[in-house]
């Protein structure tokens, strides 16, 4: 892609749809929720350790690839409340950037607010913060893909290598990551490199320049350190004299696919973006929006139309302000196939971004990280889908465990009207023994007060509420949530740190 202008960053219910078929019984005869264990591919789907098709329908939330090395937005609000935010709005998979940098022993991320949010991030590295983004989102039932999106945090490169950070650093890398998160089923993939481009080829059989090739030796030494991981494999730009979007060529995968020595494993990319990005040809075409669809089965739909490889499209977004990129991302929300109608025969997806900050798609939250951009969003309504079994991820290093109670607690302003607010608050058991109760804590730093309070009880003392649990969402299993709302006045107020305790 043509990046004059991307990535110049600055330093409501959920729609959940059923998936056709996806779900299979447990022994006691309840419905199973599909995307346990670790994922493989079948043909044009993933399916997921029961056999059962799974569709990847998230977001991509950067900043670990950036010179603050750890997701932007914490400033502005606690990790938890954020994912569990994605969660509401019906995205499942969180796409995470990364540059090489974040692997360097000691790297620590800049840029959180540990003021009565993000507490439990105090001190750690950047590798340990990815830990707990992940460890919190798995418990959540969201899935994980790493990206290294970035050889270094000064920018994209081109190829996958650059003079400072050689093909053995790289690889070294990538074995290094899939064996942190080996065992965590979280962790359901790697995509190798972000958006190969010219000189990047794809079959040219120069392996200086030969992205498959590349991808095939990268993608091998990942498998043999965790052999159950996803390879996610972008395109290039240009193949055979045709130029497309950095990363979203995939003509060349018919002639020359790529070759994992573990079957089953390969799942091809592409990027797609419009006209806020950058001008192609075809948004000037007379028969626009008509002809993207064979655009679209040109560079990289065939691969999934002619049952080749499951295809991902890893990130496409837009300001979503001139009137062609709105018909831009509603041919190309169709073009997906939406899940009502085909299920996890689908597409998958990841939109560009959470963040507000990208230059020149902006995100789904508005500038303040909490508002939806509801029109954004509701363009992909039709092709979100399930969050995914939430059961216990393994013994990922960012895992909980122990045999003492615990738990966490995020708090979401669901509506703010100026003169009051609805807010919902989810309790999450991060420990290895189930919870007979809990209490949540917090402190306001205005005026609020507490209207009312539903599934749990409340005092209040000054600015400091105290929630018990009701009688009956107390008990919590391993690895599992209970929830509670609250209306308070006035609002305009922040979301306040939370402290969960329990028994």
């Amino acid at each position: 892609m043509f990046r004059t202008l991307r990535r110049a960053l600055c330093v409501a219910a959920a729609l959940l749809l059923p998936l056709a078929g996806v779900q299979s019984a447990r022994a006691d005869g309840t419905a199973e929720a599909a995307g346990a264990g670790y994922w493989h591919t079948s043909g044009r789907q993933i399916l997921d350790a029961a056999g059962q098709p799974v569709r990847i329908a998230g977001i991509n939330w950067f900043g670990f690839e950036t010179g603050n090395h750890v997701v932007h937005g914490l400033w502005a609000r606690d990790y938890k409340s954020m994912i569990d935010q994605m969660r509401s709005l019906g995205y499942n998979t969180l796409r995470m950037p990364y540059s090489d940098d974040i692997l360097k022993p000691g790297t620590m991320p800049d840029s959180i607010n540990t003021d009565g949010k993000n507490t439990d991030l105090r001190g750690l590295t950047s590798l340990q913060v990815l830990d707990r983004i992940v460890a919190y989102a798995g418990q959540s039932g969201l899935k994980v893909v790493l990206d290294r999106h970035r050889p270094d945090a000064a920018g994209q490169s081109a190829l996958w290598y650059t003079a400072s950070v050689p093909e053995s650093t790289w690889i070294t890398n990538l074995k290094a990551l899939a064996a942190r998160y080996k065992g965590n089923s979280t962790v359901i993939g790697i995509d190798l490199h972000n958006e190969p481009h010219d000189p990047a080829c794809w079959g040219c059989g120069d392996t200086s320049r030969d992205w498959r090739l590349a991808a095939q030796r990268a993608g091998n030494a990942v498998l043999s350190v965790n052999p159950d991981l996803l390879i996610m494999v972008e395109g290039v730009q240009s193949f055979n004299g045709t130029n497309g979007w950095w990363g979203g060529n995939l003509m060349g995968v018919a002639q020359y696919p790529v070759q994992l020595d573990v079957p089953d494993r390969l799942v091809y990319s592409a990027h797609d973006y419009a006209t806020s990005v950058a001008q192609q040809s075809w948004f000037s075409d007379p028969s626009f929006p008509a002809n993207l669809p064979g655009i679209w089965d040109k560079y990289w739909g065939y691969v999934f139309k002619q049952n080749i490889a499951p295809v991902w499209l890893g990130e496409f977004g837009t300001t979503l302000q001139p009137a062609v990129d709105q018909k831009w991302l509603a041919e190309l929300v169709t073009y997906l196939r939406s899940t009502s109608a085909y299920g996890a025969d689908s597409f998958h997806w990841t939109f560009w971004s959470w963040n507000p900050n990208s230059g020149d798609t902006g995100g789904i939250l508005k500038d303040d990280w909490q508002t939806v951009d509801t029109a954004k969003d509701a363009y992909l309504a039709s092709v979100k889908a399930p969050a995914f079994d939430s059961g216990t991820p393994g013994p990922g290093p960012g895992d909980p465990g122990g045999s003492t109670p615990a738990c966490t607690a995020a708090y979401t302003i669901s509506s703010d009207w100026g003169g009051g607010f609805n807010a919902e608050v989810k309790v999450s058991n991060t420990g290895g023994v189930p919870l007979k109760s809990w209490q949540v804590s917090w402190t306001w730093s205005g005026s609020q007060k507490v209207t009312s309070m539903w599934n749990a009880s409340h005092t209040q003392s000054g600015a400091t509420v105290t929630a018990v649990n009701a009688a009956h969402n107390g008990s919590v299993p391993v690895a599992g949530s209970a929830s509670f709302g609250l209306g308070g006045a006035p609002g305009g107020g922040s979301v306040p740190g939370l402290r969960c305790t329990a028994t």
